[in-house]
């Protein structure tokens, strides 16, 4: 039986979703910009659904552009808003704890002459105002980090953060991460003072392919593509409709049980925790989460990607940290400067609502008999 926990690294697209990509594939598949009664229909599909992703992502229609993945998002905002305050300056505030989407896009500018300051996080893994209160200064022309962190599951004080920002660096634009933050608490880029906001479909039980970028009104940054002037010129290319459905389906479900979910969730992270004080005494829990979403331990002696094979011959899955790290040590981990034995041997467990406790009794299964095979090894 397959046990998945991975679902920070992606999601089973849910049934509902599904039949909405299945239906505009084969009843509904006009081109929203034809001029002619057909693509007029599928041009009131896009509007409905663009409406419903807008409302989870607490913004009007007008201010949300689709994109195909956080990636992009990431990439997208960055780059435009330091193209929109080139003239400003050419520092950056970001965390040392960002997806590699956000670390490598401004890589990618220290490359092209701007100054990048990474804020370090504490061993929770949580990020200091005070920190980027000591790091802004007048040339700051972008804040960028994410909402919640994908490895450890911390909430990061974007409401304090954007408050700083428009009192310290009013011409700064703030862009934040919000990929596994929607759906799981509630999104509110006006009250956080966000100019730019990024999320992505599979994360919430749509399909890989599709997400969203909210560009405040009024904010002007550089469009991704140049095409024929689809989202408003800014991400031109036909819109992918089917994907499209399929968010904006997983959104208005997922949307209107958060709190349900929430709980359910932390039903099992509590489980999870309990089940491991019992079995494993000896497990260290990485971070201090907020969500009860991520969970992240480590169980020294025994490498992560040894206690992976294992877990993979029972068709339980898991992770060691991002998937887009594909392997590498998690630099969230080393962020928070815990010691090397502890990265060695993380492993990321992410819930999904339909997760149960049989699973995480499948999970600790597996990975006590891999701790039992290491420690016979070293014998």
């Amino acid at each position: 039986m397959l046990v998945y926990l991975d679902n920070a690294a992606t999601t089973q697209v849910c049934p509902q979703a599904a039949r909405a990509a299945l239906e505009v594939m084969t009843e509904e598949f006009g081109n929203p910009s034809s001029r002619y009664a057909w693509g007029g229909r599928a041009a009131a599909r896009l509007r409905e659904d663009r409406q419903t992703v807008a409302d989870a992502l607490g913004c009007a229609p007008e201010e949300l552009f689709f994109t195909s993945c956080g990636t992009e998002g990431d990439n997208w905002a960055v780059r435009g808003a330091v193209r929109y305050n080139r003239h400003k300056g050419k520092h950056i505030v970001t965390t040392a704890i960002e997806h590699s989407a956000t670390l490598n896009a401004c890589r990618r500018l220290e490359q092209e002459g701007y100054e990048v300051t990474y804020l370090e996080p504490d061993e929770g893994g949580h990020i200091s105002v005070a920190d980027l209160r000591a790091a802004l200064r007048p040339d700051t022309v972008l804040l960028t980090c994410m909402l919640v962190n994908n490895e450890v599951g911390t909430i990061l004080p974007v409401k304090e953060f954007g408050k700083l920002l428009r009192k310290k660096c009013p011409n700064a634009l703030f862009h934040i991460d919000a990929v596994q933050g929607l759906a799981r608490i509630p999104i509110k880029p006006r009250l956080w003072n966000a100019d730019l906001l990024s999320v992505s479909g599979h994360k919430i039980g749509a399909p890989k392919g599709i997400g969203a970028l909210y560009i405040r009104k009024g904010v002007h940054i550089a469009p991704l593509l140049y095409g024929g002037g689809q989202e408003r010129g800014l991400r031109p290319g036909t819109e992918p409709l089917p994907n499209i459905a399929a968010f904006g389906t997983a959104c208005r479900l997922r949307e209107s049980c958060i709190e349900q979910n929430a709980a359910r969730v932390s039903e099992l992270a509590d489980y999870l925790e309990t089940q491991l004080a019992q079995r494993f005494p000896w497990a260290v829990q990485n971070g201090s989460p907020d969500l009860p979403y991520v969970r992240n331990y480590s169980f020294p002696g025994c490498k992560s990607e040894v206690l992976l094979r294992v877990l993979e011959m029972h068709e339980v899955y898991v992770s060691s940290g991002s998937a887009c790290n594909k392997g590498r040590a998690s630099h969230v981990l080393a962020a928070m400067k815990l010691p090397h034995e502890r990265i060695d041997s993380a492993l990321r467990i992410s819930f999904s609502p339909s997760n149960t406790e049989a699973d995480i009794d499948a999970l600790l299964d597996a990975v006590a008999e891999g701790a039992q095979r290491l420690k016979r090894d070293e014998t």
